[in-house]
This record gives structure tokens, sequence and C-alpha cells, in this order.
């Protein structure tokens, strides 16, 4: 639990480190921004000026000067609009080329939508008259939009490379994931072949030996159990064709191992279905997936309460729960109980649900998940296979 909580912590700092990365650089080139804004500001009150002075030139007017000043505009889009709203010039504005409007036209609605946006700069040329003033109407130059713009687009590729990155990272983990399972399984299967078979060659012995010895049919048992568990970790470590089974069969058999294990304050109760159901499962992999949720409810009523198993069926699907009457799942842990290594317990691998997981879901198709959990009260476990 605390490996898993560390990793959780570690990519949630992660996240918080990447957020204020991206906020402090939105604010960098936002300040950016305002400050090229307001230079452009200034150089077209520059602009607006030399408008006025060309507008009230007389024969002592410099108009080099002036000429040189609104000539040197080369990026700024301008328009120039008297009291009424009709165009007198523009300059670095993108018209639109084949619309029936003409470009006074279309320049008119410009500056007229830049007037609104407070975009403009007026001029009074007669202070004598209401209607003897300009409007300087102008826009941010193309650098300062892409400018603008920029840091978003930036941002979305650096989003979309760490998607990516994570999306790989997970593939490739979950590809080492099924390797390391595929092989311990194998591996495990492997090594408990040997002595197994020895055993039940020695049992057998014991048979001949001491017929009437109550002991060696338990022992037997016990042995069967063992060859019973070698057989599942040689199927995960492949991929076991599901064969038509009784799911009530399963059922009552993983009840009947477990009661014999476990403590007489612990109650199986049942609640199956009159009609038996057959569905297409692996039989030895999927009493497995039981005996887990079996035992993990043991675990969470600390060896006192009931276990209640109830199965139905839909048409398309067979529904099976397991409900206990435990201490229950704190709601932080609820997305963490199938990942390996999570377990609440002092002692333990926290691999069973996890494994569960992985036998429901890859091998059998279904779905695995928690339906309820309430601290002080119990789980449910819900499993949904395909019919």
């Amino acid at each position: 639990m605390q490996w898993t909580d560390r990793i959780r912590h570690v990519k949630i700092i992660l996240v918080v480190a990447a957020v204020m990365i991206a906020v402090a650089s939105l604010l960098v080139s936002n300040s950016l921004v305002k400050e090229l804004a307001e230079e452009e500001r200034n150089k077209m009150e520059i602009w607006a000026e030399a408008m006025r002075a060309l507008n009230t030139a007389d024969a002592n007017t410099d108009l080099n000067l002036v000429l040189k000043v609104i000539n040197e505009n080369n990026t700024i889009p301008v328009i120039v609009t008297d009291a009424y709203g009709n165009v007198q010039i523009y300059r670095n504005v993108s018209l639109k080329s084949g619309t029936a409007e003409d470009s006074l036209s279309q320049a008119g609605k410009i500056g007229s939508k830049l007037l609104d946006e407070g975009k403009a700069i007026r001029i009074t040329l007669d202070g004598s008259s209401k209607d003897g003033y300009i409007n300087v109407c102008y826009d941010d130059s193309v650098m300062l939009k892409r400018l603008a713009a920029y840091p978003y687009i930036q941002l979305g590729v650096v989003m979309l490379f760490v998607v990516v990155a994570i999306f790989a990272l997970l593939t490739s983990k979950r590809a080492e994931q099924n390797k390391v399972w595929v092989g311990l399984s194998k591996e495990t299967a492997h090594q408990l072949g040997t002595p197994i078979s020895s055993l039940m060659a020695w049992v057998e012995i014991l048979k001949e030996n001491y017929p009437d010895d109550d002991m060696i049919p338990e022992m037997d048992k016990d042995v069967k159990r063992l060859e019973l568990i070698a057989d599942r970790f040689s199927k995960i470590g492949s991929l076991p064709e599901p064969v038509p089974a009784s799911l009530t069969e399963v059922m009552r058999h993983v009840i009947e191992y477990m009661d014999r294990r476990t403590s007489s304050k612990v109650k199986f109760v049942t609640d199956f279905p009159h009609d038996d159901i057959i569905i297409k499962i692996n039989a030895s992999l999927f009493e497995w997936v039981i005996e887990n949720l079996c035992k993990n409810a043991v675990d969470a009523m600390e060896g006192s309460g009931t276990i209640t198993l109830h199965m139905d069926q839909t048409a398309d699907k067979a529904v099976i729960e397991v409900t206990d009457t435990g201490k229950g799942i704190r709601k932080k842990d609820l997305r963490n109980v199938f990942r390996p290594g999570f377990t609440t317990k002092k002692r333990g691998w926290g691999l069973g649900l996890s494994l569960a997981k992985r036998i429901v879901e890859e091998y059998h198709k279904g779905k695995i998940y928690v339906k309820t959990s309430e601290p002080g009260k119990g789980t449910t476990f819900r499993i949904e296979l395909r019919k």
C-alpha cells in the first residue's frame, strides 16, 4: 500500500510541476504580448499624429518627415475613417478578393469593427466643427497575433507529446508485466511439477502399505490440490481455451473447498437460480478467481462473519456477486484494489485481486469491479461474463 501511495504521490507532484511550468510559460508570454501591444499602440499614436499633420499641413510643414513616418508602417493593419465612417486610406489590411464588395466597403466594415472594439485613435482636425476629426483604426500585427497564439500551440504540442510518451510507457510497462506473468507462471508450474509427481508416487506407496490409515486420503487431497495449483499456473502462462461448464458446479466446488479451510465462525450463504448456468469458461482458473475473492472476504471479516455468493443471468451475460460483512474499503482505495502490489494487509503481496482481474478480463473477456463498499459494513465484488 505504501509503495502504491508513493507512486501516486510522485505522479501528482509531476502533474503539478507540469501545470506550474505551463502556467508560468503562459504568464511570461502574455506579459511579452502586452508589452508588444503597448509598443504597437505607441507607434500608432505617432502614426496618427503624422496623419493629423498631413491633413492640417501648410506651407511651413515638413512633409518629408510626415510621409516617412506614414510609409514606415509595413506591419500594423490600419484604416483611417472620417466622422461618417467613410474610409480615407488603409494599409496592411488583408481583404477578400473575388467578392461582390469592393475594397473600400470591406475596409469600412473592418474599421467599424475595430472602432467598436476600442482599437482606434481619434484625431481632431478642426476644433470649430463637430465633424472635424478622423478615426485611426488599427489591429494587432501578424507577428503579435502569432506570438499570442504560439504559447498555446506550444503547450498543445507538448501535451500531445506527453500523452503519446505516457501511452508508450504504459504499453511498454504492460507488455513487460505480461512477460513477467507468463515467465513466472511457467517457471512456477515447471518447478512444482517434479516434487508433485514424487509426492503422488509416495502417496500411492503409502496407500498400498497402510490401506486403513485415515491420514493418507487427506494427504492425497493436499497433493491433488498442489497439482491443481501447478495446472493453474501453467494455464496462466498460456491462453487457455474456454469450454462450456456449469457455473453452479464451479461455485459449489469453491464453497466446499473454502468451507473446509475457514473458521466455523465464517458462514457461507448461496443465492443461486434454480436453473443451472452453462457458460464458456476455464473452470480451473475461474475457481481461482472466486477463491481469491472469498479469501479476501475472510481476511476483511477477520475470521468471523457471513459471505454471500449470489448468481444470476440475463439474456446476454452471467452475473456473480461476492458480498462480505467485513470492514469495507476506503473510498480513496477503491480505484487501487486491482493494482498489482496494492494491499491493506500487513502481510501480503497484493496480487490476488490483480490476478483475478487478469483472469476475468483477459482470459474470459468479462468484467470485475467493486459494486459497493461501505466501511464497517462490507464489500460486494461483481463479476459479469458474456454468455
